[in-house]
């Protein structure tokens, strides 16, 4: 066998055994990524009686915002220090892109999930949010709630949405996506990660203002936890396979200088003919 096939092997061996060392060790992540995710429930219908307080601080029904068009929602929580950024920046350059006005064309629902979030942090956000942009006339139709836990988990658990507080790390573990509803309140579309394609948005909100549901999508979303910040959904497995393939290289040198040891002995002990000296 030829040494870049031996060394080619080694490395795949090598790579091989650090994954499954790795995937045994049983990482405390692994286990609160399986209960966070975002599920798709369309065609469920939100629990329109819940309330919530809006930027405000007034307590307005969930179902105020809904009846004449179709609705944004937005889970996240203002205080996160990674993801939720991105999910709102995201859909400001999506909705920047699109030519539908809120408030007169669809509204946003920005739902915080942490409880002990106020109103207060709620206007500052929405400040931030309309600035940004930067459409005017349109802040009737942008709206940041707060609430408590039970108006939270009706709403959370209606869209799909499973996150977990983590002590260890005092922060949430939550995934990322936005969720387009009809104007009867019944989830119509999903948009998962923190890109959404103007286009698909602008689609997906004709679609929800005419009462119709979507169909599912790939999910390929992103994860905001301690352990793996603001990554992919295969961010664990991409985690695992860098941590193999530092494995498989250290294999991989022992190998090849096991090999190269060896090939000198052999030269030793069985030396190339070399031509005679001219006489």
């Amino acid at each position: 066998m030829k040494t870049k096939q031996i060394v080619k092997r080694l490395f795949l061996i090598g790579l091989c055994i650090g994954l499954s060392a790795d995937w045994a060790q049983g990482r405390p992540e692994d286990q609160v990524m399986e209960r966070v995710r975002f599920d798709q429930n369309l065609d469920a219908a939100l629990p329109l009686e819940v309330e919530f307080t809006n930027h405000d601080g007034e307590t307005i029904a969930f179902g105020h915002l809904f009846g004449e068009r179709p609705v944004i929602i937005v889970p996240m929580y203002f205080n996160c220090p990674m993801l939720c950024g991105l999910i709102v920046n995201g859909l400001l350059d999506s909705l920047r892109e699109v030519a539908f006005d809120a408030g007169e064309d669809f509204h946003v629902a920005v739902i915080s999930f942490d409880p002990r979030e106020t109103a207060s942090l709620a206007e500052a956000n929405r400040q931030a949010f309309l600035e940004r942009y930067d459409r005017p006339g349109t802040e009737a139709g942008i709206h940041f709630l707060v609430g408590e836990e039970p108006s939270i988990r009706a709403v959370m658990d209606t869209i799909g949405f499973h996150y977990e507080w983590v002590p260890e790390i005092n922060d949430f573990a939550h995934a990322s996506g936005i969720v387009l509803a009809t104007p009867e309140g019944r989830l119509s579309r999903y948009f998962y990660g923190i890109l959404y394609p103007p286009r698909d948005v602008r689609l997906g909100l004709v679609e929800a203002s005419e009462n119709r549901i979507g169909s599912a999508v790939d999910r390929l979303m992103l994860f905001c936890y301690q352990y793996d910040p603001a990554t992919a959904q295969y961010g664990l497995l991409i985690h695992r396979v860098v941590n193999a393939a530092a494995a498989s290289t250290a294999t991989l040198l022992a190998a090849f200088v096991f090999i190269m040891l060896r090939m000198e002995k052999q030269r030793k002990i069985h030396p190339s003919s070399q031509p005679a000296e001219p006489s």
